[in-house]
């Protein structure tokens, strides 16, 4: 992918997540791995003020082309990016529901089998200031083994193979959280235990479209 295509690709993104609700003025930010490092949403941008030659080509440690700024949240996808190598497209909202339930600093357990979705129940790291080499060591850790995680007092990040999957990834957390606070509002909801999950994981390897052979 070239660096125009990658910068189309993040101003793509950032945009179909503001028209969902899950990004509301600069209170997030979007970053898509490229061969030089990443391409990532500018410093105090919002969707609908920016366009693909806003966005900010880097390298990972931090040497950026280019008159703009990046995300003051470089730092946290530049680690994920180093630490995952299968994470290739990065999201980070203060989306409703992610942002309520990391303000309780607490987990989303596994209520619903579609935890399994981020490798299972969705970590929250502790508060440290927002933009700092600590948030990024701290989101590492909570996203080990996992695709997401929760960030303590201020929001959630996710990672996936691309653009397209990055957003259904944040679209089902943000879903998830919604649907565990809701629970959580009627009683306490009944979480699944280690048995049941390993029996839906075990669904999961034929769920989905196969060719017919």
């Amino acid at each position: 992918m070239t660096q125009q295509l990658a910068r189309e690709a993040v101003a793509a993104l950032y945009q179909s997540l503001e028209r969902r609700g899950l990004i509301v003025g600069s209170a997030g930010n979007v970053s898509l791995r490229h061969p030089e490092g990443m391409v990532i949403t500018p410093s105090g941008g919002s969707p609908d003020m920016v366009a693909p030659g806003d966005m900010v080509a880097m390298t990972l440690d931090g040497a950026v082309s280019g008159d703009f700024t990046p995300s003051s949240e470089w730092p946290m996808h530049a680690a994920i990016y180093q630490a995952y190598p299968d994470a290739g497209c990065i999201v980070h909202t203060h989306a409703d529901a992610c942002t309520a339930l990391a303000c309780l600093n607490q987990e989303l357990p596994p209520f619903h089998y579609m935890v399994l979705d981020f490798g299972g129940p969705v970590r929250c790291a502790p508060y440290v200031t927002f933009g700092t080499p600590e948030l990024a060591e701290l989101a590492v850790t909570a996203l080990d083994g996992r695709s997401g995680c929760l960030l303590a007092n201020h929001g959630m990040i996710v990672f996936a193979p691309d653009p397209k999957a990055a957003l259904s990834r944040a679209i089902l957390l943000e879903t998830l959280c919604r649907q565990y606070l809701m629970a959580k509002a009627a009683g306490e909801p009944r979480l699944l235990d280690k048995a049941e999950l390993a029996a839906a994981k075990e669904r999961f390897r034929t769920y989905g479209p196969r060719p017919k052979g």
